[in-house]
């Protein structure tokens, strides 16, 4: 066994030397420092894909000379993989390999079916040049306990490879590993080769771009100037608003009102209230609101401000007694043709009585309203209703009343003042009404 492992020793060493030389000599000729101790390797995780030889070993064995073997006639595995700088030469790392082959003919010389080895395999990987090269080659070994077919096996792996470096993201391993068996009726001798890769998963290991030094601006100071004092602020009345913007300069006020007073508390000031002593609205310039007639009905309100009158009549006078009677007298001679809103002759001296009063009591308004008994259709009875009413309203306009004083409106067989079922009761409903206004 000794034999085994100077021999493969020897050649590994060979081999990573002679990669190394060709590197530094690359090294020499773009004067790289590749032999420098640089950064330390960062945390990576990866995996990797593998082949191994139970074949080869058994004949270098047997005859000193290696037979090989084609790469299907090998077992395929798969691995994961974990790796970390100790040295800026040494690496640490750990493998849990999943292997594919007939464990049971290893020891029983009797093939069996196909099974899965596994191995956790921790190692210790020389390197002599800096991680930070793109390519750079590397010896390892460890010790590896793997379970094969229920049964523990013990080896020590021994190896070469070489390692691609991306920007110290990604890598790509490459090995090859001869694994010493110290449980050979488990497992025996086996060649690994494999196949790996792995990424950076630690940001702080990650190569950092140096920031643009910033050059700060020259700052030419100017000469600092004594500014002057600023002048004396006047303010005659002492509220705190100065003069040349006081609006009420020898009157004490508030700021909210330009520096005037507000002496009756309507939000009014004073210099703008026209009864700076009563609270009023800004409509009325600060008074409060006028009562012209002096009824005791504010104008607002007051549908006859300029004339005297009552607050039950909304500040109007009442209609003299007199007045209504001559109006309701002169109503009951308005007489119609039957069925039809064409006035008669003799109504005329009852139209011309009312037109006369309108005349003189100017302020007076006019409600005509026509009215019918219960027979016949009640449509076509508010409809003549509303033309009888009508006919009145255009024999007063045409003595002269002004048609805005005047309202007409038919109201058919509503508001009966007599009995439906008797001809006398019916005649007194075919009327027509005039209500007195004078708001």
């Amino acid at each position: 066994m000794k034999q085994k492992f100077f021999l493969f020793s020897f050649f590994l060493l060979s081999c990573a030397t002679m990669l190394a030389q060709s590197t530094a000599t690359k090294s020499a000729r773009t004067k790289k420092p590749f032999f420098v101790p640089g950064k330390t390797k960062p945390t990576l995780f990866g995996f990797s894909f593998s082949l191994s030889d139970f074949n080869q070993p058994r004949s270098f064995g047997a005859n000193g000379n290696a037979t090989s073997i084609p790469a299907s006639s090998m077992s395929a595995g798969v691995g994961l993989n974990y790796w970390k700088g100790l040295k800026p030469f040494v690496d640490f790392s750990a493998k849990f390999n999943a292997v594919f082959h007939d464990y049971s003919s290893l020891y029983n010389n009797q093939s069996g079916k196909t099974e899965i080895g596994l191995e956790i395999e921790p190692n210790i990987n020389y390197r002599p040049v800096k991680d930070e090269n793109m390519f750079a080659p590397f010896l390892s070994g460890g010790f590896g306990l793997g379970l094969y077919t229920n049964r523990v096996g013990a080896y020590v792996p021994l190896g070469a490879g070489i390692q691609f470096n991306g920007s110290s993201e990604t890598y790509l391993f490459l090995q090859a590993q001869y694994k010493i068996s110290f449980t050979p009726k488990v497992l025996p001798d086996n060649m690994h080769y494999s196949i790996g890769f792995a990424q950076n998963v630690n940001n702080n290991d990650k190569p950092k771009v140096a920031p643009t030094p910033v050059i700060p601006p020259v700052v030419v100071k100017a000469p600092v100037v004594q500014a002057p004092p600023p002048p004396a602020v006047k303010d005659t009345d002492g509220d705190g608003v100065p003069d040349d913007v006081d609006a009420c300069p020898t009157m004490k006020g508030t700021v909210a009102f330009k520096g005037c007073p507000d002496t009756d508390g309507d939000g009014i000031p004073d210099n703008l209230d026209k009864c700076p002593e009563m609270k009023g609205l800004s409509k009325y310039a600060g008074c409060p609101i006028p009562d012209t007639d002096g009824d005791g009905v504010t104008d607002e309100f007051d549908k006859c401000p300029s004339v005297a009158g009552s607050t039950a009549n909304n500040g109007c006078p009442e209609i003299e007694k007199a007045v209504i009677e001559k109006i309701n007298v002169a109503t009951q001679n308005i007489f119609f043709e039957s069925g039809s809103d064409k006035l008669m002759l003799n109504s005329s001296a009852a139209l011309d009585a009312i037109s006369a009063i309108l005349k003189e009591r100017s302020e007076l308004k006019v409600n005509i309203n026509g009215y019918a008994d219960n027979t016949g259709d009640a449509q076509k009875n508010l409809a003549l209703t509303q033309a009888r009413a009508n006919a009145v309203k255009k024999y007063l306009v045409d003595k002269g009343i002004d048609a805005a004083r005047l309202t007409a409106t038919g109201f058919g067989i509503e508001n009966p003042i007599a009995d439906n079922k008797t001809a006398e009761g019916r005649a007194k409903n075919r009327r027509v009404e005039l209500k007195l206004s004078n708001n």
